[in-house]
């Protein structure tokens, strides 16, 4: 096992290398003058003078990256700014403030967000797709195959802005959803983000609910679980221990990906409910052309994906003990 992460994760920081070359390539050797953005509408020669020197922009396209790369983690100097502090990445061009700060300032909402949405739709998609695979073919499977499939065809944007219009507005049962840290008031940040969360549930406990059903039923067909059964074993250890074991990989493998992409920046999400967080902060930049906090974000979801491909990885031999690491 210790080999396996080692392995894999000398590969997944090989992969981020490349990500961030990439990213910078895309963002500052493109035609164009990220100078000029950084300095604002109006610009006097002199000052877009100093911003393209403040950037490297002065420099050789491979100078910058490395200085801009190294700079990450060991913090660099910008005239005029100050010392910017590792992880350095680098000053927003709208309001002068480190990037990494903005963007731990808005990553609690975004974690948020994604725990307990992902709670909520793993539980309930999971469960829902177990009964209906055991009830294959009765009126709880039926109704069960056509929900999901119900909740797989909606938008976010679409449920989310009636939510709010009927849940909020109009029959006021709830709040308007808001973020309140955890450490101050659990309870008030778990009502304030409860809506977010039932939205995003709903979606993915449909995807969630027909994969596993799916499986579920390709497992029970297994040779090792019709032995299982041949040799007197309870119906709920046949399913628990083996059929569900076997289940849980394909799961795994989507759970990491779709909660990468909501750690990442549930964009829709949080633009319907006014959530400050990171999928709110890439809008913003977009809009703002503000290129230091973009790549941040961009940044930020590739490490996500990265990462937690790598924990998915190591999990299969947990789950499923036909899966060996070497």
């Amino acid at each position: 096992m210790l080999r396996f992460l080692t392995r894999r994760s000398l590969g997944a920081a090989f992969i981020l290398l490349i990500v961030a070359a990439v990213t910078f390539f895309l963002f500052f050797a493109v035609p164009g003058d990220p100078a000029r953005l950084a300095c604002g509408k109006v610009c006097p020669p002199e000052t877009l003078a100093q911003a393209r020197h403040n950037l490297g922009l002065d420099q050789p396209i491979f100078v910058q990256f490395v200085e801009w790369f190294f700079g990450i983690f060991a913090g660099r100097e910008y005239e005029g700014l100050g010392h910017c502090p590792a992880p350095c990445l680098g000053y927003s061009f709208v309001n002068r403030e480190p990037v990494f700060s903005t963007i731990v300032d808005r990553l609690p909402v975004t974690i948020s967000l994604t725990i307990g949405s992902a709670i909520i739709f793993l539980i309930f998609g999971v469960g829902t797709g177990i009964i209906a695979a055991l009830k294959q073919g009765k009126p709880l499977d039926k109704i069960a195959s056509i929900s999901s499939l119900i909740g797989a065809s909606v938008q976010i944007y679409f449920i989310g802005t009636l939510a709010m219009y009927f849940l909020v507005f109009q029959w006021q049962v709830i709040e308007r959803p808001r973020y309140v840290p955890i450490t101050e008031d659990p309870i008030g940040w778990a009502y304030g983000l409860m809506l977010p969360w039932v939205v995003l549930a709903i979606i993915f406990t449909a995807n969630y609910t027909r994969m596993t059903r799916s499986t579920m039923v390709e497992q029970l067909g297994e040779d090792y679980v019709r032995t299982a059964r041949a040799k007197g074993m309870s119906a709920r250890t046949v399913v628990l221990r083996f059929a569900l074991r076997g289940t849980l990989t394909p799961i795994a493998t989507i759970f990491g990906i779709d909660l990468a992409g909501l750690i990442g920046g549930a964009i829709i999400t949080e633009t319907t409910f006014s959530l400050q967080g990171i999928g709110r902060l890439s809008i913003q930049s977009v809009n703002n052309s503000d290129l230091p906090m973009l790549m941040a974000t961009v940044l930020l979801a590739a490490a996500a994906i990265v990462v937690l491909n790598v924990i998915v990885d190591a999990l299969y031999a947990v789950i499923d003990p036909r899966v060996r690491l070497s």
